[in-house]
């Protein structure tokens, strides 16, 4: 079994909710609201407030999608909502707000700001296998690694996971960290009281706060909260090309993904190299311990350079430099 992942497209969002409406729990949860979920994440689709993720078995020349995930950065007063009762299952909600434009998704400004200053709150949307594929324990290690990979990064203040539809991913979310919520306490609470199988019939919250993950570190969850401002300050159109870059993506297929032209990946590999440089003056070697060649000092200048993304991932966030330089500002006279 040959798996990969990438993020959703626009032609992947039909199969996409043919798969939350097939699943015989998560599908009944969104009633009518169904039709409204393809549409719902074409509109968001390339907003900075989703995060959207597909895993394809492939064959040959052939791929099959066999589990999407969707995130999503939303605003206070939509937490407050969903963790007061009565509880209610919300991603249909999710899709029917965005769709008769009431959306509780942060914008992109929002989303640069609480990334800079005060912190953003994760709701995973769907997290789901196709049916066929549910037996497949290789898919569930991806899922693992590639839900780290797509998070890390962000400053978070809670991450609340999707809502469960087995048993089996209950208490797979509760070993990596995962808490309960209890609305009538107003807390998290770390075991359930009533049947596990009750609890998942019924709309529940489970996740995970900075303030408590501090009270308890180790968690698996828990790194998701280690955070480090970021020291390059990448553009967005800069973050946009790393990323891409990232995956493995040739100088054509970074052209075709972009929609800009191969000169326009060569300015912006330039630009990038430079601001890396002045920000990071240690990152690439010096020309005298470089090989001699300009397209091998490139290419090594690239593999320093991803290789320091990799550990770095604060770097492709969306940010409000002006505020990250306040804060600094602010951290500086208090030192003095």
């Amino acid at each position: 079994m040959s798996l990969r992942h990438r993020p959703m497209r626009p032609k992947d969002v039909a199969e996409c909710a043919r798969i939350i409406a097939s699943h015989s729990v998560i599908g009944p949860r969104y009633g009518s609201a169904i039709a409204d979920l393809r549409p719902a994440w074409l509109r968001v689709l390339h907003s900075e407030s989703k995060r959207a993720v597909v895993i394809e078995e492939v064959n040959g020349s052939q791929a099959t999608i066999c589990f999407v995930g969707v995130s999503v950065f939303v605003g206070d007063d939509f937490v407050r909502e969903i963790k007061s009762s009565p509880l209610f299952w919300f991603g249909p909600q999710l899709a029917t707000r965005i769709m008769r434009g009431d959306s509780p998704l942060l914008s992109d400004r929002q989303v640069r700001e609480a990334n800079s200053c005060g912190g953003l709150t994760m709701i995973t949307w769907e997290g789901c296998i196709h049916p066929d594929f549910e037996k497949h324990s290789e898919i569930y290690r991806m899922i693992i690694s590639l839900f780290i990979e797509e998070h890390r990064g962000y400053l978070w203040k809670e991450v609340i996971a999707s809502q469960m539809e087995s048993l089996e991913r209950l208490q797979w979310t509760i070993k990596t960290g995962g808490l309960l919520w209890q609305p009538e306490y107003g807390r998290y609470i770390e075991s359930l009281e009533m049947d596990p199988r009750e609890f998942i019939r019924k709309p529940h919250i489970v996740g995970m706060t900075k303030e408590i993950e501090r009270r308890r570190p180790g968690s698996w969850v828990g790194a998701l909260f280690d955070y480090r401002p970021p020291q390059i300050g990448f553009s967005r159109s800069e973050q946009r090309l790393l990323l891409s870059a990232l995956s493995g993506r040739t100088a054509e297929e970074l052209s075709n993904d972009l929609g800009v032209s191969g000169s326009t990946i060569k300015n912006t590999w330039r630009s990038i190299y430079n601001r890396a440089a002045s920000r990071l003056p240690g990152l690439f070697l010096d020309d005298s311990q470089a090989d001699g060649r300009v397209s091998e000092r490139g290419k090594e200048k690239r593999r320093h350079l991803l290789a320091y993304l990799r550990d770095h991932p604060e770097e492709l966030r969306p940010v409000s430099q002006a505020l990250l330089r306040q804060a600094a500002d602010q951290q500086q006279r208090s030192r003095s």
